[in-house]
């Protein structure tokens, strides 16, 4: 068994252990009925993740004793000008930041604008930033909250799913540059995250499929009953009223917040939550960040769990798994055939890469998790031989 894999025992542990007196313990979740539940996120700053509807009342006890300011994406601005107006009538200095959607957010000049306007609002260290709206915008938020004055108070508040179970846990943030997404970047854990499911109901089908790649990751690397809910009842999964999808988000949440909490600067184990991501991060910038996220780890994943099978590690069944829940949720799971030069190039800019040679997160078994270390060039091609099917259908489907 590889160290990974024994390191993420031990996180499992813990993913599956219940309080024996009823308390709410480092990495558990608690149930409280009507009230959210809450994920700690036991870290050196430990912070709470509040999963729940409607946590207008959450995010208020979070923000600190200063001066608000709000960032948000423009199909944000109604509900982003309501919480201003709120906080503003409860006494708090509060204004808004409007960014580009999406990956266009997440450049340097995007955040020297964000700089210049907390600057002009003259928002010092007792202020708080909130990032509000998609994954792109959390990572921005967190970013220019880790290095205005140095650094200071960040609340997420991930209003979609991929935000919610990926991007605003766990105190990663970043800009992208043309060698590559997120390779600038800071640790900067957030005071607080409020995952608000009714935020889903409003949230546009694509994008709740796209958000369903990292549960699915969040399966293979950790927590298997994830997979078992989805294949029982994709329809269910993708309810964003229902029961079933709240046990994902959470579940999902849970894992993410154990991994963090053994290793919060990417040292080792926290590499697992990269599974898909090497591929993935590829494609998306050889399609220029016109695929969604969820999409483009969707086909990593496949490519993972097949160079995992063909380096002998994985059994077949798993493997061919991973395709079978993919695609009962609507995610590719193929891509060009001839693009496999250009994301070798791709890969080789990613932030696991070391002295050239590439690594891989792979799985040595279902929830366990690996690393496979400069694998040779004809096992690459050999693997990505599984995913080499698709054409522009793909890519309208998630564009």
């Amino acid at each position: 068994m590889s160290e990974t894999s024994e390191l993420l025992d031990q996180v499992g542990d813990s993913q599956d252990a219940e309080s024996q007196d009823g308390g709410v313990q480092d990495g558990e979740v608690q149930d409280g009925g009507t009230q959210p539940l809450r994920i700690r996120v036991a870290t050196a700053q430990p912070y709470d993740v509040f999963v729940g509807r409607y946590l207008r009342a959450e995010l208020l006890d979070a923000l600190g004793s200063g001066a608000v300011a709000i960032v948000h994406q423009p199909t944000m601005v109604e509900s982003a000008e309501s919480l201003r107006t709120v906080l503003e009538h409860l006494g708090s200095q509060a204004y808004r930041i409007e960014v580009p959607d999406a990956e266009d957010g997440k450049k340097l000049e995007v955040a020297g604008f964000c700089w210049d306007v907390l600057g002009k609002v003259g928002l010092d260290r007792t202020g708080t930033l909130v990032g509000f709206g998609g994954g792109a915008v959390t990572d921005l938020a967190g970013f220019v909250a880790a290095n205005w004055l140095r650094g200071v108070r960040v609340v997420h508040v991930p209003t979609t799913l991929l935000g919610m179970v990926d991007a605003a846990v766990g105190g990663k943030t970043g800009i992208n540059i043309d060698a590559g997404k997120n390779l600038v970047g800071a640790f900067h854990e957030p005071a607080a995250v409020l995952v608000d499911l009714a935020t889903l109901q409003t949230l546009p089908r694509a994008e709740l499929v796209a958000g369903m790649a990292e549960v699915v990751k969040a399966g293979f690397i950790a927590d298997p009953v994830i997979l078992d809910l989805i294949e029982n009842d994709p329809a269910a999964a993708l309810d964003p009223s229902g029961p079933v999808l709240e046990e994902l988000v959470g579940r999902a949440i849970q894992v993410k917040a154990n991994v963090v909490a053994a290793d919060l600067k990417e040292s080792h184990l926290r590499e697992v939550l990269n599974y898909g991501h090497t591929l993935g991060h590829a494609l998306e910038r050889r399609e220029g960040y016109r695929w969604r996220h969820g999409a483009a780890v969707s086909v990593g994943m496949v490519f993972a769990a097949e160079l995992s099978r063909l380096a002998g590690r994985l059994d077949d069944a798993t493997a061919q798994r991973h395709g079978a829940v993919l695609r009962s949720l609507g995610l590719p799971t193929s891509y060009d055939a001839d693009a496999l030069p250009e994301l070798l190039e791709g890969m080789r800019n990613d932030k696991k890469t070391r002295s050239g040679m590439l690594r891989f997160v792979v799985l040595d078994a279902l929830a366990k998790p690996s690393r496979l270390e400069d694998p040779d060039p004809e096992l690459l091609g050999r693997a990505y031989a599984a995913v080499s099917g698709g054409k522009a259908g793909e890519k309208e489907d998630v564009a």
